[in-house]
Formats: C-alpha cells, structure tokens, sequence
C-alpha cells in the first residue's frame, strides 16, 4: 500500500551465492516492476489465503518459494548493512528460514487437521455428492466432516475475527484512528520505531540501544524531528581545520551505500528530515534512496545568485525539497551587502511553490535584518554554540565574518550571548547549527546548551554510528525536568 516502496534496495545489497542474479534484476526498471509486484501479490494473497483456509496447500508452497528467496538473496551466514538486515540472524537459521519450515509443514499436513474455508466447501460438496460411490473412510485420509451443522461453521470461520484484526491494524499504519490515538501519537513524538535487535551488521549499529524516538516539532506544515541530520558530512565537506586529509578521508567513508543506511538509521530514530545543499551529487542520492523507500524529508540549502535567484530553487523543488532556505553563506553576503530587498523577493518566490521558506546566518545580524526588512522568512537557521572548546581562544578578536574565516575556521557564532537573547524574542521557529562547533564539543553538551538557550530544533552532521547515541542523549535531555528553557 506505500506507493514508495521497492524491493530495488534490498535486490541491490544481496548477498550470498546468488547475489549476482538478485543485482542484475535491478539493473532493469522492468524487472524490478516484476518483482515487485509479484512480492505484493504474491504476499498479500498466500498470507489472506492461509488465514482464510483456502486453498491452502497451494498458498503455503507459494509462500515458502517467496520467503525462501529472501533467504537466499541476504543469508544470514553474511554480514548485512542495518538498511537489509532480517532480524533473527545467526549462523544459518533466521525468522526468513523458520517462517519457510512453517510454511512447508503447513503445506504438507492433512487439510483436515485445520479449519478454514476451504473445509466447509470440501463439506458441501460431500453433502452434494450423497449418492455417489463411497471411499471406506480408513482409506480417505482427507474424509471430513458429511454433515454442517452451527459448530463446524464457526470453527472454520475462526479465521475471520483475525482478518479483522488485521484490516484493523493496516488502517491504523495508513493514519485511519481515532483523534485520541493520534494525540497520543503526538504526545510521543509522533513515530513509531522498529527494530531488529538481532542484525548481524558490518558496522556496531545497535538499534536495540534506541531509548525512544527522537520528538518532533513543527516549521509550517512539516512535522520534523528535534534532530536534524546535517549535510557537510554526507558532502564530503569537513570543518577540519589545519587537517588537511579529514575532508577526502569523509568523502571515501561515506558511500553510497553508508549515506543511505545513515539516512535509515535516522528514520528509525525519529531523525526524520536532512538539510543538504542544493548540489546535483547530493540530490542524486537522495533520490536513489526515496526511489529505494526511503522517506526522509529534505530541507534544501539553495544558493540564489542574485541575476537568477529561482534557478537553485526551482532545482531544489523539482527533485523533492520539502522547504527551502536560503543558505547562510549567501544570506551573510546578501546581509552584508543590504541587500534585503532581494531577499524578500527569494522568500516570496519560495513560499508562492507552496513550501516553508527560511533564512540562515552565520552572523546575528543576517537575521536582525531580515526581521528589521519584513523579509517573510518562515523560519530561519542560525549558529549557536558554547564557548567552551579549545580552539575558541577567548584571546582572539572575533571581528572577522565566519565567512572570511574559514582560512582560520576556529569560530562559526561570533556573539553567542547576542544569539541567544535575539533568538529568544522571535515567535518563528529556529533551527541551530554548528552546534558542536564542527566535533570540538560532546553532543551531550550541545545539544543541552542550544535547547536550553532557545533553538527549536538542532541540525547536526553524524556518522552513522553516532545516530542511535545522538537520539539517546537529545531524548534524555528534553525529558530532563531540570532542563532549564524559558522560550516556548
């Protein structure tokens, strides 16, 4: 029923012996329409057809070939990445290889020994078939019932409450309950979190160790996470300062592959949104990994040029941006420059395509003169972090723009405390980033210093195996009842 799903990314990453004919259906668009729909159909009417009782041997055997597929394109012998995984894995059995033995029991047991639909009509059609000539029963291992009275009816409808059940849950999945239900939904944060606590992975990813799911907040129609999953690292673009090789050494870690499992780790976590620049290489993975099932939602980082503003933007919208800002470099150089009146115009035009539309500074005055200007900026990103890291040097003169000091790049909030008391006054909500002054400060620290000092939500870079950590500490912190926040 997700109009979205595929089984392109799980085909992609087989393993095993066979792994070879799994990768070449991928390499056909109509291949994988076959798989795919031979998966939905196939698994919706074996499944209906077994809780049912009809034509239940047939139902099994197709299941099993199924179920028995999945086993061989991701065994369990292999490792897997956290996007692929089936829980249960061990040495050779996992839940794919108990469900295929169940399967082939189920399909070679007497039919008369369950019930289901498909023994009532094996009854009427021995009621209909009275005079016919008769089979000793001791030879009929099959002979049922001759006679449909109340009781045999009702335990070969038994199945029936289960299929209710079940219609139940799927309208609960597609968002079909009750208001009470999804205020509660809310209360939580708004996402349910699965996991599979027994994957055996390349990397120490540990779903298991997933507190709860990250809460959720709001920018104009989005419901987006608390954390949001930053860009320079999936970019390749590191705040490294006089490290030379950590920029290259990002950009061969972060693959493909490891940028999408990052980005299904974040799901999984309630990290729900992502703000990467408006780059061709950054939006062509994104859109491998919504074309593999993926949901999360991109907040785009456009680069307007001031002779044609709408080009970075209409690229932004066209590949699946579900708000835009207007990035902070640019939005420092427009402030700078006073140029204002080009800014409204860019928020306008952003907002007329129907999306949240924003502003991001590194400098407080980017965004003091957005507001001063009426600009109309929806939401507006900002710099903010503590102080205390050992290359702020509290020496220094901070009167070099963040943009004219990346040569430096030991600063990305010049005036926190002016941040912090300006930030307080605005009744939009507020994204910080460089939170962790590019690695220099502990998550536990900066997570508790931008909440605390007002931002709404908190855009960070993170390997992989800092997702599950990150949710756990952010958590933790928000449910702190000596969190001390006045801003609402």
């Amino acid at each position: 029923m997700d109009p979205n799903w595929s089984s392109a990314y799980y085909l992609a990453n087989a393993s095993g012996l066979f792994k070879g004919v799994f990768q070449y259906i991928t390499e056909s668009p109509v291949l994988v329409s076959i798989a795919d729909t031979i998966n939905i159909l196939g698994l919706t009417a074996a499944g209906l057809l077994i809780i049912t009782g009809l034509f239940t041997r047939y139902a099994a055997i197709a299941g099993a070939i199924l179920v028995g597929l999945y086993y061989l394109a991701n065994p369990p012998f292999q490792p897997t990445g956290p996007a692929y995984g089936v829980e249960g894995n061990s040495l050779l059995v996992n839940k794919n290889l108990i469900e295929l033995m169940i399967l082939v029991v189920i399909a070679f047991i007497p039919k008369n020994w369950y019930f289901g639909i498909g023994n009532l009509i094996s009854i009427l059609k021995n009621i209909e078939n009275a005079g016919a000539i008769k089979v000793p029963e001791e030879m009929n291992h099959d002979a049922g019932k001759k006679t449909l009275d109340r009781r045999t009816v009702l335990k070969n409808l038994i199945s029936l409450p289960v299929l209710g059940g079940f219609a139940f849950a799927v309208a609960k999945n597609h968002g079909w309950f009750s208001f009470e239900e999804g205020h509660f939904l809310a209360q939580r944060g708004g996402t349910d979190v699965t996991t599979s606590p027994t994957i055996k992975l390349d990397d120490p990813v540990d779903l298991t160790q997933l507190k709860k799911p990250v809460p959720h907040g709001r920018i104009g129609n989005l419901n987006i996470g608390r954390i949001i999953s930053g860009g320079n690292l999936i970019s390749g673009f590191s705040h490294s300062r006089d490290l030379i090789y950590v920029s290259q050494l990002v950009k061969n870690y972060f693959s493909e592959k490891k940028i999408m499992d990052t980005f299904w780790l974040c799901e999984e976590c309630g990290i729900n949104t992502t703000a990467i620049s408006v780059r061709p290489d950054e939006v062509k993975i994104l859109n491998n990994y919504w074309k593999q099932g993926g949901k999360i939602r991109w907040i785009a980082q456009a680069y307007p040029k001031e002779n044609n503003y709408r080009e970075s933007i209409d690229f932004a919208l066209d590949n699946g941006a579900k708000a835009v800002l207007i990035m902070g470099n640019v939005g420092d150089e427009w402030a700078r420059d006073g140029k204002f009146e080009l800014m409204a115009k860019t928020i306008d035009y952003i907002k007329s395509k129907g999306v949240p539309a924003g502003v991001a500074g590194h400098e407080i005055t980017t965004i003091q003169g957005a507001e001063q200007h009426q600009v109309g900026a929806e939401f507006y990103m900002k710099t903010l972090h503590s102080r205390n890291y050992w290359s702020w040097k509290p020496e220094q003169t901070k009167d070099k723009m963040v943009i004219d000091n990346y040569s430096i790049d030991n600063y990305w909030d010049r005036n926190p405390d002016e941040t912090i008391a300006f930030m307080e006054s605005l009744d939009k909500p507020w994204i910080a980033f460089k939170i962790l002054a590019a690695g220099a400060v502990h998550p536990r620290d900066g997570f508790r210093f931008v909440f605390e000092k007002g931002a709404d939500f908190a855009c960070v870079g993170m390997f992989d195996y800092q997702v599950v950590e990150n949710a756990n500490i952010l958590t933790e912190i928000l449910d702190d009842e000596h969190l001390s926040r006045s801003r609402k």
